[in-house]
């Protein structure tokens, strides 16, 4: 069943504030975001209701947090011009939708996630028995259809969520999306699309619903996308008339699975904090030198005429971000010949690292320097994610029947 809009615009993510980002969050997110907000509508979130489902002891270095985060996300290219930046708690319609889904959501929906048991094993020393660990996946579909996100930027690790964000949203509209008069709504929309476009919906509807002509629905898709003198409302009414349905309060959201980047830290494990093998997106200079210069090698180059397999080194998993066909093969070539030494290996990743941050760093600092405008964004982004927030909660409300 298909119940988005044909061409999606609008796309929703976050990220849970932790401090400052390294380069394994701009390869793998960040230099995504950029590219999307040139074509989407982006809503971009600090998902700090979510850093408490794992830190709920201690959250007070959250605002800090919260702060460093944005400035990074500023630096690296998001723009508020571009896209909404705004902080999830100062929008207070996330916890009251997630509070009204709770009422409809099935509890084996939550403890079937696969994460869930998986990061209870992987966090073992922290108590994860609460309902806030249980319920954050329901919380995040909240934080999607709370903007009827069209697509939703994630790994493959994460396609699981979107597809309870999916059920969660067909359940809805199951309970609550037949108003009384749907039908004559429904009716009363196809005669302002005029009386071609009228003719051709019912014609499309006709041949989907009798023959499940699957071209039929996507021509009426794109009719209904087509059509600039009808409300919002109205066409998620002719939405679900097509299929059969009622009105379609909370649009199902598509995954849009983004490139795997395993970023490789120093260690040649995936770059992470807790195995505290980053290079932060602000590195000073001297610091990004000393770490690259003393990341370990292959260990069978022990003298300087060792030949070496660069395939048992981590630093040949960083030349294989930063380093083009060329300069691959001389490393390939050096380090099994022994022709040169690991710190003449390492002197052009120092260099191509360094030329990625050097802009990065400079407008961090600009941002470092005036924290208030940091704060102007996210206030101003929080404004602006709040309006288009209570717009759906109104019609989540109306359709309950519930105010």
């Amino acid at each position: 069943m298909t119940t988005n809009l044909p061409q999606n615009q609008r796309v929703v993510s976050g990220m849970r504030p932790t401090g400052k980002l390294h380069l394994g969050h701009y390869h793998g997110v960040l230099k995504n975001w950029v590219d999307m907000q040139l074509n989407y509508e982006c809503f971009f979130f600090v998902a700090d209701w979510h850093a408490l489902t794992t830190h709920y002891e201690d959250p007070s270095d959250t605002p800090k947090h919260v702060e460093d985060m944005v400035i990074d996300w500023l630096a690296a290219g998001i723009s508020p011009s571009s896209a909404t930046i705004f902080l999830q708690s100062q929008v207070p319609e996330h916890a009251e939708l997630h509070l009204l889904l709770s009422m409809i959501t099935p509890l084996s929906w939550l403890e079937r996630v696969p994460t869930y048991k998986d990061q209870q094993e992987k966090l073992r020393e922290k108590d994860l028995a609460t309902y806030g660990f249980l319920g954050y996946p329901l919380l995040q579909s909240a934080d999607i259809l709370l903007y009827k996100a069209d697509m939703v930027p994630v790994g493959e690790d994460q396609v699981a969520h979107i597809e309870l964000t999916r059920e969660v949203a067909r359940r809805f509209n199951h309970i609550y999306g037949r108003e009384p008069d749907f039908e004559e709504r429904a009716e009363g929309a196809i005669k302002k699309i005029g009386k071609k476009n009228g003719k051709l919906y019912r014609s499309l509807r006709k041949r989907y619903q009798e023959q499940g002509d699957d071209e039929a629905l996507e021509v009426a898709h794109a009719l209904l996308e087509s059509q600039q003198n009808i409300s919002l409302g109205d066409r998620e009414r002719l939405l679900g008339y097509l299929e059969g349905m009622g009105k379609i309060i909370l649009p199902e959201p598509e995954a849009k699975l983004t490139k795997a980047s395993k970023m490789p830290g120093l260690d040649g494990q995936k770059m992470s904090k807790s195995y505290g093998n980053t290079i932060t997106l602000r590195e000073p200079p001297d610091e990004l030198e000393k770490k690259i210069r003393t990341m370990p090698t292959d260990p069978a180059r022990v003298r300087l005429t060792d030949p070496g397999n660069p395939e048992n080194c981590p630093v040949y998993e960083l030349h294989k971000v930063y380093s083009d066909d060329e300069r691959l093969m001389w490393v390939n070539e050096g380090c099994r010949n022994a022709s040169f030494g690991c710190l003449d290996c390492k002197k052009p990743l120092i260099d191509a690292i360094q030329a990625e941050l050097d802009p990065i760093r400079e407008r961090a600092r600009e941002f470092e320097n005036n924290r208030d405008a940091v704060r102007a964004i996210i206030t101003e982004g929080s404004e602006a994610a709040r309006d288009v927030a209570r717009e759906t909660l109104d019609d989540v409300v109306e359709a309950m029947r519930f105010a």
